[in-house]
C-alpha cells in the first residue's frame, strides 16, 4: 500500500470540486446581481418619469444572465425578474399580489423573457463555436508551421518569396537562413549581399538564369555554389516558380533552395571510385596482355615472315626475263592480305593499352567473340588447348562499349586457359538470345571452381593463380552490371566449369560510363 498518492488523489479531487462549486456560484451570484441592478436601474428611472425601460431591463438582465452563466442562471433570473416586477412595479407595490387580469401579462413577460435569454444563450454557443473553430485552425495552423519547419531542417530545404518589382524578400523560411549563413535577427538582407553570397564563378549564371526566367515569366531550376563569410562553400539547388496576376503581370517568384552539399560531395566521391575502377580496369587489360606476351609476340610474328617470304617469291617472280607480272601481283597481293591481319593484331593490343572513356556504340557481340578467339589462338596453341565457338545466326546487336565487353572475354577465356594449362582440354564459347537478353558463356573441361572458396570468387583480390592479381572476375562482373546484365558461375556435371553473363537488347545509347 501506498497511502502518498491516495492522499494526492484525494486531494486533487477535492480541489476540482470545490472549484466547480466556486464557478457555479459565481454564475448563479452573477445572475442575482443583474436582475438587482435592473431593479434600481427601473426604480431610478421610475423616479425620473421614465416607466417603459423597465420591461427591457428586466429582458436585458435575463439575456446577460442566460450569456455570461447558462440556462441555469438564466432560468433564476427569469423567475427573479418576474417577482421583482410584480413586487417593485406592479400596484399594489411591495406585495406579491397579482390580479386575476394581470396573469397573462406576467405570463407573457416570463415567456419572451425565456425566449430572449434562449436566444442569447444560443447565440453564446454559436460565438464559442466560432471562436474555437479558430483557436483550432490557429492550432493547426502552428503545427503545420512546426512541421514545415522540420521537415526543412531535415531535408536542407529553405523557402522563400520574392517580389519582382524591387527585388525584396516577401518572405523567408528560418531554413533559408541558415543555409545562406544570415542571422533571423537581422531580417531578410537586401539584393545586393544576396548576390554577394554566390561564388565569383557563378555569379553570372546564376544572374542570367534568373533575369532569362523574369523576361519569359516562366519555372527555373539552377545549380550554384555559394560562399559564407567564413569561407565554406555550399552547393546549392534552386527551383523558383513565376507568380503571374489574372491579367499576365508577373509579381512575383515562389520558390525552394536546398542544399546539396553532400549530395555533390558523394557524386566526387563516386566519381573518383569509377576513376579507380576504369584505372584498375586498365591495369587488368596490361596486365593480361604482359601474361599474353609470347603468344602474342608469335601471332605478330607469323603473317610478317609469312609477308616476308612472298616478298621474296615476289622478287624472284620479277627477276624472271620475262618478268611474271601475274605471279608477282598475286604474291603483293597475299603480302597485303599479311600486312593487314599484322595491323589487325596490333590495333587489338593498343585497344587494350590504351585508357579512354568508356563510349557505347551499337556491337555485334559475336564479332567481338570471333575476335577474341583469334587473339588468344596463340595461347590456346601453346597449351595444347582447343577453341570451340557455337554462336547464334542472327543475333541482335545491342549497345555496348567494345573494349569492356572484349575484357570480360578475354578474362573469362584466359580463366578457361588457366585452368587447363596442365592437361589441355578445350572450351567452348556459347552466344544466345535467352528470355528477351543476350546471354554468352564460356565452359571449360578444367579443374572447376573452388568449392571451399564458392563465394569469393568475383570479390577483389581473391584468386587462385601463383601470379594472379586477383581483378578479373570482379572487373568483368563490374563492367557487366553497368551494362545492366548479371554474371555468375556454377560446375558443369562432368569436368570444369561454366561461366555466363547476360547481357539486355539495347537499341539506344545510354549514359557513358568509365573504362
Amino acid at each position: 500500500m501506498n497511502p502518498i498518492p491516495l492522499a494526492s488523489g484525494g486531494s486533487a479531487a477535492s480541489q476540482s470540486t470545490s472549484l466547480l462549486l466556486r464557478r457555479r456560484l459565481q454564475r448563479y451570484s452573477f445572475a442575482v446581481l443583474s436582475v438587482a441592478m435592473a431593479v434600481g436601474a427601473g426604480l431610478l428611472l421610475n423616479r425620473v418619469g421614465v416607466r417603459d425601460a423597465t420591461v427591457p431591463l428586466f429582458i436585458c438582465a435575463s439575456a446577460i444572465s442566460s450569456w455570461y452563466g447558462g440556462r441555469g442562471p438564466a432560468v433564476l433570473a427569469v423567475i427573479l425578474c418576474s417577482l421583482a416586477f410584480d413586487y417593485f412595479f406592479v400596484p399594489p407595490l411591495y406585495t406579491f399580489y397579482i390580479a386575476a387580469t394581470e396573469i397573462p401579462y406576467f405570463i407573457v413577460f416570463a415567456f419572451f423573457t425565456l425566449l430572449v435569454s434562449w436566444f442569447a444563450r444560443i447565440r453564446r454557443r454559436v460565438e464559442d463555436d466560432e471562436i474555437q473553430d479558430r483557436k483550432r485552425a490557429v492550432e493547426a495552423l502552428k503545427r503545420s508551421e512546426f512541421y514545415l519547419r522540420e521537415a526543412q531542417k531535415l531535408t536542407h530545404t529553405g523557402s522563400w518569396v520574392l517580389n519582382v518589382a524591387d527585388r525584396t524578400w516577401v518572405h523567408v523560411s528560418e531554413e533559408w537562413y541558415r543555409i545562406f549563413g544570415f542571422d533571423p535577427a537581422d531580417g531578410a538582407p537586401n539584393w545586393e549581399k544576396r548576390l554577394e553570397r554566390i561564388h565569383p564563378g557563378d555569379r553570372l549564371h546564376w544572374k542570367a538564369t534568373l533575369e532569362r526566367a523574369i523576361m519569359d515569366k516562366t519555372d527555373y531550376d539552377l545549380t550554384f555554389r555559394i560562399v559564407l563569410p567564413a569561407g565554406t562553400v555550399k552547393w546549392i539547388r534552386t527551383v523558383g516558380h513565376p507568380v503571374v496576376t489574372a491579367t499576365g503581370d508577373l509579381v512575383q517568384f515562389i520558390g525552394s533552395s536546398t542544399d546539396i552539399t553532400d549530395h555533390k560531395r558523394a557524386e566526387q566521391e563516386h566519381e573518383k571510385l569509377r576513376q579507380l575502377e576504369a584505372e584498375l580496369a586498365h591495369i587488368n587489360r596490361v596486365s593480361m596482355l604482359g601474361e599474353m606476351a609470347a603468344s602474342l609476340a608469335h601471332e605478330i610474328k607469323q603473317p610478317i615472315s609469312a609477308a616476308i617470304t612472298c616478298a621474296n617469291s615476289c622478287i624472284e617472280w620479277l627477276a624472271h626475263d620475262p618478268p611474271n607480272i601475274e605471279r608477282a601481283l598475286a604474291t603483293v597481293a597475299r603480302i597485303d592480305r599479311y600486312g593487314k591481319r599484322t595491323a589487325e593484331i596490333i590495333d587489338r593490343i593498343r585497344s587494350f593499352y590504351k585508357k579512354s572513356h568508356s563510349e557505347r556504340e551499337l556491337v555485334d557481340v559475336n564479332g567481338i567473340i570471333d575476335e577474341m578467339l583469334a587473339l588468344l589462338q596463340g595461347e590456346a596453341t601453346r597449351f595444347s588447348i582447343e577453341m570451340r565457338a557455337e554462336l547464334a545466326t542472327e543475333l541482335p546487336k545491342t549497345m555496348a562499349d567494345r573494349v569492356q565487353l572484349q575484357q570480360v572475354f578475354m578474362n573469362l577465356m584466359l580463366n578457361a586457359i588457366e585452368a587447363m594449362k596442365e592437361s589441355g582440354g578445350h572450351f567452348t564459347v556459347k552466344s544466345e538470345l535467352q528470355d528477351g537478353q543476350l546471354q554468352f558463356s564460356v565452359s571449360d573441361t578444367g579443374v572447376g571452381l573452388p568449392t571451399e572458396n564458392l563465394d569469393q570468387i568475383f570479390s577483389a583480390f581473391f584468386t587462385t593463380k601463383p601470379q594472379g592479381s586477383g581483378m578479373g572476375l570482379a572487373i568483368s562482373r563490374s563492367i557487366v552490371e553497368s551494362h545492366g546484365g548479371r554474371l555468375w558461375a556454377s560446375d558443369n556435371d562432368g569436368r570444369g566449369a561454366t561461366f555466363r553473363f547476360t547481357v539486355p537488347i539495347q537499341v539506344t545509347e545510354s549514359t557513358p560510363l568509365a573504362a
